[in-house]
C-alpha cells in the first residue's frame, strides 16, 4: 500500500492539514479559520476545543481530498503556533480556561515587575529569552492565579499544561501522551536550553508545579500512536514549533543560513549550529530541533504583526474585501508618499521589545488615500524584517548573503521586491512556500524511515524565484530613516502613557 505523511499545521488564525508524498509534494490541503476572542484590550484567546475540532476535521478533509484512506497515512507530523498556553484537567481532558495566545499582553505588568526584580539576566542565560508576556510562563501563572480553584488542583497534580502541540497530541492519543518537543519547550521561559530540561529555579520563580509540565522529547521520533476517532494506530512521529519547522522545511540546515516566515507574525531564524549563542542585540536564542542526539540552535527575531496587519485592514477598517486585494490596492500608488505604519498592535518585538508600544500611523496628509495606507502596511513588514536582519548580522558578525522566505504573504511579489530593495540583498522564494508544514512532515518521515536522511530531503528543495535589489542604496537609506522616526513615535507614545 502506498504511504504518505500527514502534517497537522495548527496556526494562529487557522488549522490546516497537508498530505505529502515521498518527493515532498503536497497532494491535498484543507484549511479552516477559527474564532479569535478579545475579552479586553491587549487580550487574545482561542477556544482549545475548537482548535482540536478544526484540526481533526481538516485532517479528515485533506485525506479525503487526496483520494486516500486513513490507512494510507504512515505518520503524523505536528507543527504549531508557539507559546500559546492551554491548561486542562487530566481526568476530563477539558480546558479550565481558554487558550491564552502568544499575542496576548495581559501579563505585561508582571513581566515589568520581574525585570524590576533583576531577573532579566538569569532568564536570558537559562532560556535564551527576553522576559516578555509573549512566552508561556506568565500565561500559566495567570491562569493558576485567576481561575477559581486552579492552583489547588495544580498542586494536587490534577492539571496539565501544554503548548498547542501538547494539546493536539493529548487529543490524538486520547490522553495517553503528555509530551512536547525541545523546540516548543524552549519557548515557555521555563526550559533550560543548556541542559535541555525544565528548570526548577524558574518553576519556583513563576510558582508553577512541575507536575503540570509535559515530558520533553526530541523533534523527530515515534512518540506513540494515535487512538482517537480520527485514526487508529498511526505513528505520531515529528513535532516542531512553526518557525523551527519552517527553518527545517527551508533546508536551512547549515550554520549561517537564514529564513523569514511571513505569517500572522513575521519570524526570522538563523541556524547557529550546535551551541547556543546569547544575543547582544535583543534577539532570542532558541532550540531549532533535536534529531537523535544532535541539538541545533537558532537565533530568532520575532515580529508580532505582519500578515495580521492585512487582516486588520480587511476586518476592522474594511478597505479591502479579501486579503489578496491588498496587492492590487497598494499598486495604485508608486509608493506610500511618506506615510509610515508601525503595526505595534501587540507591542513591538525584536529588536525593540517594547510591550507597551501601540500601532502608529504617521506622515498622513490631506492627499493620503486608502492605497497609501495599504502600501505603508505592506512596507511595514519589510521594514520590521530589516530591523531584525541588521541585529542578526551584528550578533554573529557574518554578512548574510541571501534571505530564504516562505509563508502566506510571500505570494505578494510587490512585498518581496520591496524587501530585496530595503535589505539590499537577494530574497529567495522556493517553489513550495508552505515550508512550515513541510518541515513537520520531514521530521515525522525521518523518524519512521520514510526518508533515509537529511541529504535525501535536500534534493527536494526547489528554487521558485529570486528577487534582487532594484532601488538605489541612497533611496533605501532615506526610507529607513523615515521608518526609524516612525518607530520612535510609537515608542514615545508608550513612554508617555501615564
Amino acid at each position: 500500500m502506498k504511504k504518505f505523511i500527514l502534517a497537522l499545521d495548527q496556526g494562529t488564525t487557522s488549522s490546516r492539514a497537508i498530505v505529502f508524498d515521498h518527493r515532498g509534494r503536497a497532494l491535498a490541503t484543507a484549511q479552516k479559520e477559527f474564532r479569535q476572542f478579545y475579552p479586553q484590550s491587549g487580550w487574545v484567546e482561542h477556544d482549545p476545543e475548537e482548535i482540536w475540532s478544526t484540526q481533526a476535521g481538516m485532517a479528515v478533509e485533506a485525506i479525503t481530498k487526496a483520494g486516500l484512506e486513513i490507512t494510507n497515512i504512515a505518520a503524523f507530523g505536528i507543527t504549531n503556533q508557539r507559546e500559546t498556553t492551554v491548561v486542562w484537567n487530566r481526568k476530563t481532558g477539558k480546558p479550565i480556561y481558554n487558550a491564552i495566545v502568544w499575542q496576548d499582553r495581559r501579563t505585561a505588568n508582571l513581566c515589568d515587575q520581574l525585570k524590576a526584580d533583576g531577573l532579566s539576566s538569569l532568564v536570558l542565560a537559562k532560556t535564551g529569552l527576553i522576559i516578555d508576556s509573549y512566552f508561556s510562563a506568565t500565561k500559566i501563572k495567570w491562569i493558576l492565579d485567576h481561575v477559581k480553584g486552579a492552583r489547588k488542583q495544580a498542586e494536587a497534580g490534577k492539571l496539565a499544561f501544554g503548548t498547542i502541540d501538547s494539546w493536539l497530541v493529548w487529543n490524538l492519543s486520547r490522553g495517553k501522551l503528555h509530551i512536547t518537543d525541545v523546540s516548543n519547550a524552549s519557548r515557555t521561559m521555563l526550559f533550560n536550553i543548556n541542559t535541555l530540561q525544565w528548570d526548577k529555579e524558574l518553576l519556583h520563580i513563576f510558582n508553577i508545579p512541575e507536575s503540570m509540565l509535559p515530558e520533553v522529547r526530541s523533534s523527530s521520533e515515534v512518540y506513540g500512536y494515535s487512538s482517537s476517532h480520527l485514526s487508529p494506530q498511526i505513528a505520531i512521529a515529528g513535532i516542531a514549533g512553526d518557525q523551527q519547522a519552517a527553518l527545517f522545511g527551508q533546508m536551512c540546515i547549515e550554520p549561517g543560513m537564514v529564513k523569514n516566515t511571513y505569517g500572522t507574525g513575521c519570524f526570522m531564524m538563523k541556524n547557529i549550529g550546535s551551541k547556543p549563542i546569547i544575543s547582544k542585540n535583543k534577539l532570542l536564542t532558541t532550540v531549532a530541533w533535536k534529531i537523535g542526539q544532535d541539538t541545533t540552535y537558532a537565533l530568532e527575531g520575532s515580529i508580532f504583526i505582519a500578515g495580521a496587519v492585512v487582516q486588520w485592514l480587511r476586518d476592522e477598517l474594511g478597505i479591502i474585501k479579501k486579503s489578496a486585494d491588498i496587492e492590487k490596492l497598494a499598486a495604485k500608488v508608486k509608493d506610500s508618499d511618506g506615510v509610515y505604519f508601525v503595526p505595534a498592535f501587540a507591542g513591538l518585538g525584536a529588536p525593540h521589545w517594547n510591550q507597551h508600544a501601540r500601532g502608529t500611523l504617521v506622515g498622513i496628509t490631506r492627499g493620503t488615500t486608502a492605497a497609501h495606507i495599504a502600501r505603508a502596511a505592506l512596507d511595514s513588514i519589510a521594514y520590521q524584517t530589516y530591523d531584525v536582519l541588521l541585529a542578526m548580522q551584528n550578533d554573529t558578525e557574518i554578512e548574510i548573503g541571501e534571505l530564504r522566505v516562505d509563508g502566506g504573504a510571500t505570494v505578494n511579489n510587490k512585498l518581496l521586491q520591496f524587501q530585496a530593495d530595503i535589505l539590499q540583498k537577494r530574497v529567495i522564494r522556493p517553489k513550495y512556500t508552505e515550508t512550515t508544514a513541510l518541515g513537520a512532515a520531514y521530521l515525522a518521515g525521518l523518524a519512521i524511515g520514510y526518508w533515509s536522511n537529511v541529504k535525501e530531503l535536500k534534493q527536494h528543495w526547489q528554487l521558485g524565484r529570486t528577487f534582487t535589489p532594484e532601488m538605489e542604496k541612497e533611496e533605501t537609506i532615506h526610507l529607513i530613516k523615515g521608518w526609524q522616526r516612525a518607530v520612535n513615535a510609537s515608542n514615545a507614545w508608550a513612554d508617555n502613557s501615564d
